[in-house]
């Protein structure tokens, strides 16, 4: 299947994959109902603000996102608002986690500074930058970060990330609920699902 064709399906299909890779603290049913959960959250109101992390912790951390999925010929994370998904899963659905999650990016600028005295990880030129997450690439902290990151890539503009819909024009994905139910016994009971607003081009 070639990426003009991706389907809802692929799409979730590659997401959950990856986040079994990254061995999260928690299952499928967690995961689902944190999704849930943050429907209601995106639902309820909530723009591209930053409510949980300091000014300095949101700054490391989409300067990591960036370099994860870098702005090239094609928008990055940074253009896709990925901090902010982060931001809001950390203080929302995914909370059980930010506590953690923000122990272990207090580990990473203190090692950051201990190499860089006087610079914070934002601050440091790209190659210092992917010098640097060579060393932490394998630790905890950086895998849920490459998690939350291609989530945030990846998921409904709603949550406050994939701004105008930028990750889904990346691979090709268009937001069009083409399959009909039922798939199967699982979802005999679904009332079904609105579509949310995003910018479809």
């Amino acid at each position: 299947m070639d990426n003009g064709t991706l389907s809802r399906r692929s799409l979730l299909q590659a997401i959950a994959a990856t986040m079994a890779s990254a061995a999260l603290p928690f299952g499928w049913a967690e995961i689902a109902q944190a999704v849930d959960d943050g429907h209601v959250e995106a639902v309820q109101g909530g723009g591209s603000t930053i409510s949980l992390l300091t000014a300095a912790e949101a700054a490391d951390i989409e300067a990591i996102a960036s370099q994860i999925i870098p702005s090239d010929d094609s928008p990055g994370a940074r253009e896709a608002g990925v901090v902010y998904f982060i931001d809001r899963a950390l203080a929302t659905f995914f909370s059980q986690l930010a506590g953690d999650y923000r122990a272990q990016l207090a580990a990473f600028q203190q090692g950051v500074r201990e190499r860089h005295p006087n610079g914070s990880f934002a601050s440091l030129t790209s190659d210092q930058q992917i010098e640097y997450l060579k060393d932490v690439d394998q630790t905890p902290f950086f895998a849920m970060t490459r998690v939350l990151t291609l989530l945030g890539m990846f998921t409904l503009p709603a949550y406050g990330g994939n701004r105008n819909g930028v990750g889904w024009h990346l691979i090709g994905f268009k937001d069009a609920h083409v399959f009909e139910p039922p798939f199967g016994y699982y979802d005999r009971d679904y009332p079904g699902f609105a579509i949310d607003p995003v910018n479809r081009k």
